[in-house]
């Protein structure tokens, strides 16, 4: 990402929802619910519940909330029943945006949706006019400072657990997986305690794209902002080339 500091921007993003923690447990909680109705609520035997409790604590989200959650959507028959939606459309300059949703009510989201793309002179399209312009992957964010593992070894614990690359930049390791082999691989960093900053499957731009007008970079904040604060809203990924954040 032009030598950006992929975990900087994690720890930015995690102070600046430090203030609204509630958006991150509540995402988190959507997604736990949607997990333990998909697959039953023993880890064990559920990957994808394995996948959200390690991101539930990447996020630092205490564990008695994330055994509460899975508590509450396995003795819940009538729990709310999220729906995963996705929009796709374009920001200012042709930048590409995903928005991937939880929903009890699809015109709701999308009438939320389209809002920040227009308010932020943007626009939705239709279901694959900018995925193709992304990669699907596992991504582990592990920051320098908290992890003692040799750089070599970590990259050879990775690679051996069937990471497809391993990237070291000034203040983190980033490891890349295929969407298929991500649980395998953040399960062998957790069996030695590796502690991730981030761990999810994601979607990483193929190019991004710079924006030097200030009229530009507002609207495309404008957009970002508004999607942040809707709960529907789980992750947002785009190909705007931020800059980082001081």
């Amino acid at each position: 990402m032009s030598g950006h500091s992929k975990f900087a921007n994690i720890k930015h993003k995690k102070e600046k929802n430090d203030a609204a923690k509630g958006k991150v447990f509540t995402i988190i909680g959507r997604e736990i619910a949607v997990a333990v109705k998909e697959g039953g609520p023993d880890p064990a035997n559920n990957s994808r519940l394995r996948d959200v409790i390690a991101k539930a604590k990447a996020n630092n989200m205490p564990n008695d909330t994330i055994d509460r959650g899975i508590k509450k959507a396995a003795g819940d028959a009538n729990s709310v029943n999220y729906e995963q939606v996705t929009y796709e459309g374009y920001g200012p300059n042709g930048t590409a945006i995903i928005v991937v949703a939880l929903t009890d009510n699809k015109n709701r989201t999308a009438s939320n949706v389209r809002n920040a793309f227009t308010k932020g002179n943007g626009n939705v399209g239709t279901q694959g006019c900018v995925s193709y312009m992304f990669d699907e992957k596992g991504q582990i964010i592990i920051a320098k400072e908290e992890c003692d593992m040799a750089s070599d070894d970590l990259m050879m614990l990775a690679l051996d657990a069937g990471a497809e690359d391993f990237v070291e930049e000034e203040d983190s390791f980033e490891v890349l997986t295929d969407p298929n082999d991500f649980s395998m691989v953040r399960e062998a960093l957790e069996k030695e305690n590796i502690p991730m900053a981030q761990a999810e499957v994601t979607r990483i731009p193929q190019t991004y794209v710079t924006l030097s007008d200030e009229q530009d970079i507002k609207s495309i904040q404008k957009t970002l902002d508004l999607l942040d604060e809707d709960d529907d809203v789980q992750q947002v990924y785009h190909n705007w080339d931020m800059p980082d954040e001081e």
